[in-house]
Order: structure tokens, then sequence, then C-alpha cells
């Protein structure tokens, strides 16, 4: 049985082993370590099978250029020997109910576009926003309480501290 729930202290390490095991670099755990000491992950969700971390996601806190405050989703990883079996939709489920119930009330996340409408993200640029990264329609956007979403508020900029992945 998965068990999705928020980090603990003792999951530090484990986690920054596993981005690192499922990206070509260790961009992802470097990025999400420096959130984490900037304390901007409010929310940040493991899963866990028998008590074993098995997949991570992070949503971390974005802004529009008209100053609407939001959380952008990812860095998300699953083991590999765990994928395909619904764990990475756990944690995009959890995460956003999580972001939900900490106020937030919109969330965008940079993703193939054909995985992320299944939890209602659609093309940002259709509420007239923008992603610093050149992300096209892989730059998506959800609203997570009505009437919570940022329309025409320009680009959308995500922590500092992503800047560690360029």
């Amino acid at each position: 049985m998965t068990i999705v729930r928020p980090e603990r202290p003792g999951d530090v390490s484990v986690i920054r082993d596993l981005l690192a095991s499922c990206f070509p670099t260790n961009g992802e755990a470097r990025l999400v370590d420096a959130l984490r000491g900037a304390d901007r992950l409010p929310v940040s969700l493991v899963a866990d099978v028998g008590g074993v971390i098995v997949g991570y996601v992070a949503f971390s806190p974005v802004s529009s250029a008209k100053g609407a405050k939001g959380v952008g989703l990812g860095p998300i990883a699953v083991a590999d020997q765990h994928r395909c079996q619904g764990i990475a939709g756990m944690l995009v489920r959890e995460g956003m109910r999580a972001c939900r119930k900490a106020g937030f009330s919109w969330a965008v996340v940079l993703g193939e576009p054909a995985y992320y409408s299944r939890f209602g993200f659609h093309p940002a640029s259709d509420c007239g926003l923008a992603d610093e990264y050149g992300g096209g329609d892989a730059f998506q956007v959800v609203e997570l309480s009505p009437g919570g979403l940022p329309v025409d508020d320009g680009v959308v900029r995500y922590a500092s501290e992503f800047a560690l992945l360029e």
C-alpha cells in the first residue's frame, strides 16, 4: 500500500538520492535542498511503500508579474521500479490538496501537457500567463480554488533557487 505523507527531517537524504537517481544530473536534488534551506517548500510530499520512500513531489512559491502568489509543481520523481503504478498521480493529487489547504489558489507546472491535463492543468497562455523559461504549451496552470486564478498577469517567476538548474 502506498502512503503519501509530508516529508520528515529524516527523509532528506533519501529524497536527495531519489531525485539524483531519477534525473540526468543532481540538479533537482540540489534545487530541493536549496528550496528547503530557504524555507520555500510549503508542500513537500513523499510516497512511502512499506516504509520505503519511492516517490517525491515539491511545490514551491511562484508569483506573477502583477504580484499574485501561487505555487509551482516540481520536481516530481518516482523510483524506476515503482513507475506506471499511479504513484506520481497520487503525489500530484495529494500535493494539490495540500496546497489548497495551505491557502494557495493556483498552481503552475512545466511539464507534458498530455499528462498534466488529467489533473486540470491547461496552457497558461490561455489565461495570459507566461513563464520565464520559454516553456510554451508545456507551461500550464490550474485553479486550486474558485476565482483564484490570476488572468493576464504576465510572466510567472519561480523561486530564485531555480537558477541552480540553468
